[in-house]
């Protein structure tokens, strides 16, 4: 029986478990060491509400992580956990502005990526924008947000409530799906997770057949790319 508040792993994602703690180990070894949790809490909302810098990395895998599955059942699936209250008084995050490449953090684990054979970057955006309470879901397109790839499509939300989380919906009709998987061409694929994020730090969203890497930042006073 779950306890309240727990997450029922389903089958889909018992069966790449294994693959998630590999290909993870992967990724981290990519982009050298991964850095320390921040313990800086989210900034406290000022009138205008606080203004978040958003960066993430769409890839997929070159070879199968995982084994066949019903993916067609998947897309009904979520992994999204209801940790936190929703506020009585909801209000939704509004996009700022894209963030130039000059000011992207994630461009040399892009590129990293890029030459491993493993992995291959789908698509690369950052942006800013300020969050939307808890539990609302409102968040922005991929178009929107310039993550723009054939066969890749959802949305993207940031939401605060005690703590900030990064969250997506996301589908990718690939092309060609890595044999082992078991999926015919433009087969979508479906990763719905919403998880805590701390400053600096890289987090991961993993799926057998694609993946991705995000990173949130303050807009004021954040770090120079490479630091």
């Amino acid at each position: 029986m779950s306890r309240p508040g727990s997450i029922r792993m389903t089958h889909m994602e018992l069966s790449f478990v294994l693959w998630r703690t590999l290909s993870l180990a992967a990724i981290a070894l990519l982009g050298g060491m991964l850095p320390a949790a921040s313990q800086e809490p989210a900034a406290p909302a000022g009138p205008g509400g606080t203004v978040y810098n958003v960066e993430l990395i769409v890839f997929r895998a070159t070879t199968a992580q995982g084994g066949a599955e019903n993916w067609s059942a998947e897309a009904g699936e979520r992994s999204i956990a209801d940790e936190e209250s929703t506020s009585d008084s909801a209000q939704v995050g509004h996009f700022v502005a894209p963030l130039p490449p000059s000011a992207w953090q994630l461009t040399e684990l892009e590129n990293r990526l890029r030459a491993s054979a493993t992995y291959v970057p789908v698509a690369h955006a950052a942006w800013s924008q300020t969050a939307s309470s808890w539990g609302t879901r409102a968040g922005f397109s991929l178009q929107r947000l310039g993550l723009n790839a054939q066969g890749l499509s959802g949305t993207v939300f940031l939401e605060r409530g005690q703590f900030l989380h990064l969250g997506m919906s996301l589908t990718y009709a690939m092309p060609s799906p890595p044999p082992g998987l078991g999926a015919a061409p433009d087969t979508p694929f479906a990763l719905n997770q919403s998880r805590r994020v701390r400053f600096y730090e890289r987090t991961y969203y993993d799926h057998p057949a694609f993946g991705v890497i995000a990173l949130v930042t303050p807009a004021q006073g954040s770090r120079a790319p490479g630091r």
